[in-house]
């Protein structure tokens, strides 16, 4: 038996090799490379397919080696967020780790524990499980992105398997049994600019918003800086005309966007500016200050000197950021309190020549999404942006004769003295792909207890490494007895 901290410290340690490695979604090749090496350095029989997964076998200890295969398997890549002003550079800067008694966090951005805690596990538990049968772990990219490495994993690594642990959920006494499907939608438009008629640039920002996770967070009533912004514009333009520069805001799809901002253009007084954002600002609190209190509404004169989007851009763009149904769209009919179908307004970025937008629904229900499909296509065409549908994400329904959840529920109950509750979650999981690719597949998902994550204020709660390393440890001896 390990001794006490000896795992704790063990996971940490594989852990903050991967947070020295930059891993933002779709930039995964050096941390790729890194597994590539360290595992087969390792002893670990380790092949790297071609969009970057990883894929790694262990053979099972002596006298197991009729069991059934397990995967365990997690994602490399990680959603980059940083606080507002600090200069932080995703594609070159390392995860600065922080920790105190109780957690794990990062100084100034998000950790990367999702998921890079997971994949740390299956690193520790490939290397120091001690009764188990033919073992494999399965590190896949872009996960947060659009589950590219799970859409490209070749069904030939899941067909031999008969149980998968997926170690991606976010609270260690949760055994995760079905999740969300979603839908990458995203819209363009090509700009046109014209000189500004305005005399004054204005700086408008919307700050301070909570964000998180759009799938864990979505059900809780926070505001979305994006929309947010738009409609502070909106009620700006019923004071004169106000010409949009510049607007940006959010930094992933499937996170809450905790700010936005706009360059403008206008004539109209800086006393009625303070006045419609100070509405705006009581207008926010009063739908969502329970729940997002913080909310900050900023104005600074600039010296900007740059051509303005004409006024039929203008209208077009903001119409189609409040237009955009985000938050909650439906609660499930099936499971008390859990939200079926939401959709989240991630990303607005604006070059000189056009303007991009990243929204993303999720649904329990695979036919809502194709709802949100067809309302993306029409609202595209009503306002002249070009919506682009991406692959659509399956979701996981409940196996109710699941052998493994019987298992990691029985053994987490015996471990740690409580019963292990079984939930299925609005945040999208690779195995509703796994589960595509081969349907016989056994499956579960599991993690520790983190919080906040895809946001500056992500942390780790220590106390649940241990535990949910023994689970996995015990669950692998267990499977390996099975006749």
């Amino acid at each position: 038996m390990a001794k006490k901290n000896e795992i704790l410290e063990s996971v940490l340690d594989e852990f903050k090799k991967l947070a020295a490695i930059p891993r933002q979604s779709g930039h995964e090749q050096a941390v790729s490379d890194f597994l590539k090496k360290y595992l087969t350095d390792a002893g670990f029989a380790v092949q790297q397919d071609e969009v970057n997964n990883i894929i790694a076998d262990a053979p099972a200890t002596p006298g197991f080696e009729k069991a059934p295969l397990t995967i365990i398997q997690g994602h490399m890549d990680m959603v980059c967020v940083a606080e507002e002003g600090r200069a932080f550079d995703p594609q070159r800067d390392a995860i600065k780790l922080v920790r105190d008694e109780k957690y794990l966090k990062a100084e100034g951005t998000s950790l990367g524990a999702d998921d890079g805690i997971g994949v740390a596990e299956g690193i520790y538990v490939l290397k120091n499980a001690k009764e188990h049968g033919p073992l494999r772990l399965i590190v896949t990219v872009d996960e947060e992105r659009g589950m590219t490495g799970a859409i490209n994993l070749d069904e030939k690594y899941l067909k031999e398997a008969s149980f998968l642990i997926n170690c991606d959920s976010e609270n260690w006494d949760e055994l995760t049994v079905g999740c969300a499907g979603s839908v990458n939608l995203d819209f363009s438009r090509q700009l046109r600019r014209v000189e500004a008629t305005g005399s004054t640039a204005w700086n408008i920002s919307v700050g301070g918003l909570l964000g998180g996770h759009s799938g864990e967070r979505i059900g809780d009533g926070r505001g979305n800086a994006i929309r947010t912004l738009a409609l502070a514009l909106q009620a700006l333009q019923e004071k004169g005309v106000v010409e949009i520069a510049d607007f940006s805001g959010g930094k992933a799809r499937n996170a809450i966007p905790d700010s936005a901002s706009a360059l403008v253009f206008t004539d109209v007084t800086e006393a009625d500016i303070k006045a419609v954002l100070a509405a705006e600002a009581e207008r926010f609190a009063k739908i969502y200050g329970a729940v997002d209190p913080s909310a900050r509404f900023h104005m600074n004169k600039t010296e900007a000197h740059i051509k303005v989007l004409t006024a039929g851009d203008t209208k077009r763009l903001l119409t189609l950021l409040t237009t955009l149904h985000t938050g909650v769209f439906a609660m499930s009919t099936v499971i008390p309190g859990l939200v079926e179908t939401s959709a989240n307004l991630g990303v607005v970025e604006m070059t000189e020549e056009e303007v991009s937008i990243q929204y993303f629904p999720r649904s329990a229900v695979d036919q809502k999404l194709d709802e949100f499909r067809f309302f993306a296509k029409e609202m595209a065409e009503l306002t002249g942006f070009t919506a682009n549908i991406g692959t659509q994400s399956p979701g996981w329904k409940e196996n109710k004769d699941s052998r493994l959840a019987k298992i990691m529920t029985e053994i987490f109950e015996t471990q740690n003295g409580q019963k292990m509750k079984v939930e299925t979650i609005h945040a999208g999981l690779e195995c509703g792909w796994h589960f595509r690719k081969n349907p016989q597949l056994d499956m579960v998902s599991i993690g520790v207890t983190t919080a906040d994550i895809h946001s500056p204020k992500e942390r780790l709660e220590l106390a649940t490494v241990e535990p949910q390393v023994m689970l996995i440890m015990e669950a692998l001896k267990k499977i390996a007895a099975l006749k």
